[in-house]
């Protein structure tokens, strides 16, 4: 299994999921690619297996993965204060993988029913990607 990882800004929430998904699942594939290259340096520092930078990566890699994790945003164009180009958006939401999005309720984007600080989102996160390993 192949699991992507996409994240901006300074690659907190990406670094956070690298460290989950590897602790729990080590001998999986982690690719994670950031939209700038301090949120790359931040996955790498997370454990990724793997680690690009930039919008043809992400392109790239949505076509391999068999999972793409991330802020909700890495599906929306310009989110992320612009850091997802229509082409990363595009790549994401037409890919062939599942998708484990997290709500960030950023970037003019209102997630209903979700609360700022919403306690056990990267734990429901973690159980998704969990069915999806069949684990």
């Amino acid at each position: 299994m192949n699991i992507l990882v996409i994240d901006g800004q300074g690659g907190k929430l990406g670094r956070t999921l690298v460290e989950n998904i590897k602790s729990r699942w080590p001998e999986t594939i982690v690719t994670a690619v950031g939209t700038n290259s301090i949120a790359s340096s931040a996955m790498l520092k997370g454990g990724a297996d793997r680690v690009a930078t930039g919008d043809n990566p992400v392109i790239a890699a949505c076509r391999t993965a068999d999972i793409i994790v991330g802020p909700i945003g890495i599906a929306m164009a310009d989110a992320l204060v612009g850091e997802i180009s229509p082409a990363m958006a595009n790549a994401v939401a037409s890919a062939c993988a599942a998708r484990v999005l997290i709500p960030m309720n950023l970037c003019d984007t209102y997630v209903a029913g979700v609360t700022a600080g919403s306690a056990g989102i990267m734990d429901d996160a973690m159980r998704r990607i969990s069915l999806l390993l069949k684990d």
